[in-house]
């Protein structure tokens, strides 16, 4: 996996409400050791909230309409013309509902990430929450993972399970996989920007992270 000059540069794409930015964001300025920064967020609305979270962050963004575009690849071209300048090392889709295809992937190899709400391979694309209760499962939960062109396919980073409950709703089983989103997804990014991540076709290992190692006290300072 590639490693970066601390701090990395951050791009997160969003098409909604952008919580996971958000957590992104708070998870950043919790950790100085994160290793990473967002630098731009971009989005596919100009109704986005996401883009007021970026705001108020003091945060640029950058919106792309796919219909102001003549096809996809022209749509993609003009985000890359947006990112790029800004020095992007890493690219984040936090609830971003656009297919990505290999021309812009290849800008940023193995570094574009995705979180999803189901453990892959199962439920993968659009409605995953409802696709879980309509199947029956007792468990699913969320997968943050390396984008490649396949939908919801990428080598896998991290999972976690949810429980699924009897009186569960779309809403319901959605928000308490959405908290675990919130977790798993700032923990992925930073082992990215710390180059914790070693990848071996399409499996990923995680190393733990590196500890302080503590000084040794002055002796003067003990001395009367």
């Amino acid at each position: 996996m590639p490693t970066f000059a601390a701090p990395a540069r951050i791009a997160v794409l969003v098409s909604g409400g952008g919580t996971n930015l958000q957590a992104l964001i708070d998870a950043i300025a919790a950790d100085p050791g994160f290793g990473g920064e967002v630098v731009v967020v971009g989005a596919d609305r100009d109704d986005a909230a996401g883009l007021e979270r970026a705001r108020a962050a003091g945060i640029a963004t950058v919106v792309q309409r796919p219909g102001d575009h003549i096809d996809r690849a022209n749509f993609e071209q003009a985000l890359l013309a947006d990112l790029e300048p800004v020095g992007v090392d890493l690219v984040v889709l936090a609830g971003f509902m656009r297919i990505l295809t290999g021309s812009f992937l290849s800008r940023w190899p193995d570094r574009v990430v995705n979180t999803h709400p189901s453990l892959l391979p199962a439920f993968r694309g659009a409605d995953a929450v409802r696709q879980a209760l309509e199947h029956g499962v007792k468990l699913t939960g969320c997968t943050v993972h390396l984008v490649d062109e396949e939908v919801d396919h990428g080598p896998i980073i991290a999972q976690e399970a949810v429980e699924v409950r009897d009186d569960d709703t779309e809403a319901s089983l959605h928000d308490r996989i959405r908290a675990v989103e919130h977790r798993l997804l700032p923990a992925c990014v930073a082992a990215m920007c710390q180059g914790r991540l070693q990848l071996d076709g399409r499996h990923v290992r995680l190393t733990a992270p590196r500890r302080a190692v503590p000084t040794s006290p002055d002796p003067a300072e003990d001395r009367p």
